[in-house]
């Protein structure tokens, strides 16, 4: 696949992204949802690399994994209702195949069942949204701190939690 052909994808899915979320009414949605689907697709193109996954379907992954909450404002059951809307994304867009609309559907599936082992690119969505809701939210307690701990590692970098003041553990990123 060329370069021109990716950025094409991944700027169009980016562009779809974009509509869903200035068309968020909530004054305070927008802006979350663009630094957490954004940040998200950040570090799964990152850990794609660690990984040796393809970068490009990572990043759509991350971008599109929380997309039923952005859309519709609800969160209960929004791995599976988010699923099926980024399929029906992908497949109006007619830019992917089969396969890859059912990898990126598997894992949206798969992202908010953080204890049960999936396929590698449900791992990785699972990794990359613990990463990006621990680090970048400093008051975000840390929920799934063993995988947090685990992806870190794999970098290099230890993590320690402490508590503040509001008894949340918080974390502490020091490189091994």
């Amino acid at each position: 696949m060329g370069n021109i052909e990716f950025m094409n994808r991944l700027e169009i899915v980016r562009n779809e992204l974009d509509i869903i979320l200035l068309n968020q009414e909530s004054v305070t949605q927008r802006p979350e949802g663009y630094i957490h689907l954004y940040g998200v697709a950040q570090a799964c193109s990152f850990l794609a690399i660690k990984r040796g996954l393809d970068v490009e379907l990572c990043s759509i992954i991350g971008l599109l994994h929380d997309i039923y909450t952005y859309k519709f404002e609800y969160v209960k059951e929004h791995a599976s209702l988010g699923a099926i809307e980024a399929e029906n994304l992908l497949r109006d867009l007619e830019l992917f195949t089969g396969e890859e609309i059912e990898i990126v559907r598997n894992a949206i599936y798969n992202h908010s069942d953080k204890k049960t082992k999936h396929d590698k690119y449900s791992e990785l969505i699972k990794d990359a949204d613990v990463l990006q809701n621990s680090l970048y939210e400093s008051l975000f307690e840390v929920k799934h701190k063993k995988r947090l701990k685990k992806v870190l590692k794999k970098f290099g970098i230890k993590l320690k939690l402490k508590k503040d003041k509001f008894s949340k553990e918080k974390p502490v990123i020091d490189i091994i």
